[in-house]
């Protein structure tokens, strides 16, 4: 016999969400059980027809096979045939959605409307010699290939045991290397071009005092090469720059404790440059998820949307990646740029990437992850149209290739996989001075020099890794917050996170993942 509430009903903000008026479906937040009866806001009386986990979704009305089933209000994915209440899965759902590539000509969105500048926040910042500034001042190892990134890794590690102390040097955040496994073996062409821009755009970031080139020598991307390109680019690196050979050195020891030597010298000149208040026009977001869930984008991705917003009110730049979760939801990202051809890059941006992916036996619907789907994203479109938010709602100003430093500010999208580890890189190579990164089933991922603000989409992650989790935006779920609450408290902690008052937890615990996208192999 049914419970007396199941009987009469209850509200369905008690156990799901409906995102949008036009959707068919409701996404669950609280376990259903087989029985249970919620009341639309129609007032219609609704049949749970079997237990839906959180995340996942039912049904809000019968969808007869080959009509779309809508969630953002958007089409994500075609019925099978599902009854009102009915649990939607891979079993009555396909993935097959409209292509849409609608794009007027005429296309112009107005810029956002910006604060004027005496009203704009400001966060306390390190003002480089070129303008530019830094949320972190690091000492930076970096090794020109893999023949020289032990070497690297072990004269930042002696260095931070040895010689660095934060009360002997308060404004240096500390000394660090960027191992990879890249370098010279590679082919010439774009894969190259790749790897240098993104180490020297390491070596010339505002979070970096100082800096260290190793190589080994011989091979093919050594110091000569690197310096080449940093001299192509013209434009100087007005920072501490020394170089070791590990060949000309005298071997592993001999090349670790030149650096060490280095290092020592280096310190108290980096430490020289304190901390000033500037303008958040001046700092560069990068925004990411991983580890996503079905709330993600309803409570997370949309509360760093709003964030974002505030930062490009304020002047600042936005950088979003993740091309592969561009698919699906292509057709709004290509409707809120600046204008036609704009529009037209952003669906190249898109196109690049399937075409790329197809070479190695890849496609882009394969994207979500086991625990994406476990946690309710089923398909590439749901996770598309929930990640995209993440960069707001105002418009996009250009599309950029990986690790490319942007020319405007404003939102820009940037080329790239989804995988975390390559992609976050990506975004500090192409000048975000702090990234926040959404999880709905928890990341730890961090970075080698930019604080990584961790932004879960349910309390309950949050709670169980409260350690490596700056910020919660379950209350959205819960129907305690609203999105604009979060948003706005996310972007005091991100002011605070770039003034250096408190640390992301993910450095903290030391989280210094370096890795670069080397085209060659595919990243989904």
């Amino acid at each position: 016999m049914l419970d007396t509430y199941q009987k009469t009903g209850v509200p369905i903000s008690d156990y799901a969400i409906i995102v949008n008026p036009s959707d068919n479906v409701a996404v669950v937040k609280n376990e259903t059980s087989q029985g249970l009866t919620v009341i639309l806001p129609n007032q219609t009386v609704l049949t749970v027809r079997e237990a839906v986990p959180p995340g996942h979704r039912f049904a809000t009305c019968e969808i007869p096979a080959g009509e779309f089933v809508r969630q953002y209000g958007q089409p994500i994915g075609t019925s099978l045939g599902i009854e009102k209440g009915e649990w939607v899965t891979h079993d009555n759902m396909t993935n097959d959605v409209p292509i849409v590539r609608d794009l007027s000509e005429e296309l112009h969105n107005e810029p956002p409307e910006y604060l004027e500048i005496g009203e704009r926040g400001t966060f306390m910042g390190f003002r480089r010699k070129d303008g530019r500034v830094g949320t972190r001042n690091f000492v930076l190892i970096v090794p020109t290939s893999m023949c020289a990134s032990h070497e690297a890794t072990q004269i930042a590690m002696m260095s931070e045991f040895l010689h660095y102390k934060r009360e002997k040097f308060p404004n240096v955040d500390g000394v660090v290397a960027i191992p990879h496994n890249k370098g010279c073996g590679c082919q010439d062409g774009s894969t190259l071009d790749v790897m240098m821009r993104t180490l020297s755009n390491y070596a010339d970031h505002p979070n970096v005092g100082g800096v260290i080139l190793i190589d080994l020598g011989c091979e093919k991307t050594n110091l000569s090469y690197m310096e080449k390109y940093l001299t192509n680019r013209a434009k100087p690196i007005e920072k501490p720059f020394y170089k070791i050979g590990i060949q000309e050195a005298g071997g592993t020891q001999a090349a670790i404790e030149q650096g060490l030597k280095y290092v020592e010298e280096m310190l108290p000149e980096v430490n020289r440059l304190n901390r000033e208040e500037v303008s958040m026009s001046e700092l560069v977001l990068g925004v990411k998820c991983g580890g996503s869930d079905g709330f993600s984008g309803i409570s997370a991705n949309p509360s760093l949307g709003y964030a974002s917003d505030l930062l490009v009110k304020n002047g600042g730049t936005v950088l979003i990646t993740e091309v592969p979760e561009f698919c699906g939801a292509e057709h709004i990202l290509a409707n809120r740029a600046k204008d036609y051809e704009t529009g037209r890059k952003i669906y190249a941006m898109v196109d690049w990437y399937k075409d790329y992916a197809s070479k190695f036996g890849a496609v882009l619907n394969q994207n979500p992850s086991a625990g994406n789907i476990k946690g309710g994203l089923l398909n590439i479109t749901i996770k598309s149209l929930g990640a995209i938010v993440k960069a707001g709602t105002t418009r996009i100003e250009d599309c950029l290739e990986y690790a490319e430093t942007p020319t405007q500010k404003g939102i820009n999208l940037m080329q790239g996989p989804g995988y975390d580890q390559e992609s976050t890189p990506g975004l500090v190579a192409s000048g975000a001075t702090v990234v926040i990164f959404t999880t709905g089933r928890g990341t730890t991922i961090g970075n080698a020099i930019a604080p990584v603000i961790k932004l879960a989409s349910n309390n309950e992650v949050f709670q169980r890794m409260s350690r490596d989790i700056d910020i919660s935006a379950g209350n959205v779920i819960e129907g305690t917050e609203s999105i604009a609450e979060v948003g706005e408290r996310l972007f005091g902690y991100l002011k605070k996170v770039a003034s250096g008052e408190i640390l992301a937890k993910a450095e903290e615990n030391k989280h210094r993942e370096f890795q670069f996208w080397a085209e060659k192999t595919v990243s989904l």
